[in-house]
């Protein structure tokens, strides 16, 4: 079978500042994503729903919960050759630096991937959000005898100025390469796509950080060291010396990159058709299997909103929000357009006895709170009568327990918010 000649590596990316305070303690693959999900089981889960069930994740920065993660979700037969291994950057004889960038993290993890029998590397990034059936590109990749392969997503004019941008030929090979060229640049870089597309004004490819290489030549392209980034050098430079194809994708996708970018793609699934679908029967996205009892919810008037697993809401309304696993929402609090990622556990009843008397607010939201355009990371202790309206009327601030980014109010991981706080 094809896919026993596949090998995925998935990039957990660098520091992620663009997503921090949701990075502070942990990889950008194991942020939390629709209340339940982490963003690292995406790329996994459309890897085994296209059989592709030999996976490394690469990471540097913060990687303990992603591995706890990992190790308690992606448990396969002991007679199967299947595994997800997360590989951390790692100090060696021959090379004392972090990973300076995507190629360079795959060259200093080439050693693991070699002791394995492959013959095409499947290269993805942690951070995107999208269904994809890899089977589809892997056998383009091999039909049309490819040296490299990667997957683009048409856009209009307006979107080819965030990207890297790909001229095809007649046969669907790439010919050129353009860096996020600016709108005067832009004629003459419209490639072949299909009819729906063209009716939509999207003409441009885009490239989405997917790619296929054939066993040997990554091995070679890696070998010079300068060679740092996929994106930036190594796809480039390979245009005129290697056959390197385009495959058209058509479906939902995102990068998650910033907060704002995470902010809606979330807010988003809340929609009633929201373009990423989670009810998908045969593409349903995969996570860590948790015993918890059904939410409870008393009095409360929902609208657009996803409320997952073991919540306790007493709240007066939830409008346009995710309320992730064990959130705890208090009497007559008001939420909009919020991303709630929830608590890691449940407080017994001596503990919330202790913050009562020591007029601690309990994990989760208080009573009389109103709550709008902001995400709450895990366990935060947020007060009663606290009014947060985050908007474009904010300036980007940074405190000690929350960041405003582009409106977005970032209560970060743990912080306690006292009664009557607003913003």
């Amino acid at each position: 079978m094809i896919n026993k000649k596949v090998l995925a590596i998935i990039l957990g990316g660098g520091q992620g500042t663009r997503l921090s305070p949701l990075t502070e303690s942990r990889s950008k693959p194991a942020v939390s994503i629709a209340g339940k999900y982490r963003l690292v089981d995406i790329p996994i889960t459309n890897c085994i729903h296209s059989d592709i069930k030999r996976m490394f994740v690469l990471t540097q920065f913060n990687s303990a919960s992603l591995n706890s993660h990992i190790k308690n979700t992606y448990i396969f037969s002991s007679f199967s050759q299947a595994f997800v291994d997360v590989l951390a950057a790692e100090q060696t004889p021959d090379n004392k630096t972090w990973f300076q960038g995507t190629a360079d993290a795959v060259r200093q993890s080439m050693h693991h991937f070699l002791n394995h029998d492959f013959e095409y590397a499947l290269i993805l990034s942690g951070d995107q959000l999208y269904q994809m059936d890899f089977n589809e590109m892997i056998s383009a990749h091999i039909e049309k005898g490819a040296d490299i392969s990667i997957a683009t997503l048409p856009v209009n004019a307006k979107d080819a100025t965030s990207f890297g941008i790909l001229k095809t030929d007649d046969e669907s090979f790439i010919s050129s390469f353009t860096e996020k060229p600016s709108t005067d640049k832009l004629p003459g870089w419209e490639s072949e796509v299909s009819d729906e597309m063209k009716n939509e004004g999207r003409e441009y490819l885009a490239s989405m950080g997917i790619y296929i290489f054939n066993r040997q030549l990554l091995v070679e392209l890696l070998s010079d060291p300068s060679r740092i980034d996929f994106g930036k050098e190594i796809i480039p430079q390979s245009i005129d010396t290697h056959k390197v194809l385009a495959y058209q994708y058509e479906g939902y996708w995102t990068d998650i990159g910033t907060i704002a970018s995470f902010f809606e793609a979330n807010i988003e699934l809340a929609n009633d058709i929201p373009k990423f679908d989670l009810f998908d029967n045969e593409r349903n996205i995969l996570t860590r299997p948790r015993v918890l009892p059904p939410s409870k919810i008393s009095g409360t008037c929902l609208d657009k909103s996803m409320i997952a697993e073991g919540c306790l809401i007493q709240a007066k309304e939830i409008e346009q929000s995710v309320i992730g696993i064990r959130s705890r929402i208090g009497k007559n609090t008001v939420i909009k357009n919020t991303y709630m990622i929830g608590s890691d556990r449940y407080q017994d009843l001596e503990e919330l006895e202790t913050d009562s008397k020591e007029n601690r607010p309990f994990i989760g939201v208080g009573e009389n709170c109103n709550i709008n355009n902001a995400i709450i990371d895990k366990d935060c202790r947020i007060g009663n009568n606290v009014i947060v309206n985050g908007g474009s009327h904010l300036k980007d601030t940074e405190d000690d327990r929350f960041v405003i980014k582009d409106g977005i109010v970032v209560f970060r991981k743990g912080t306690i918010i006292p009664d009557n706080f607003k913003i």
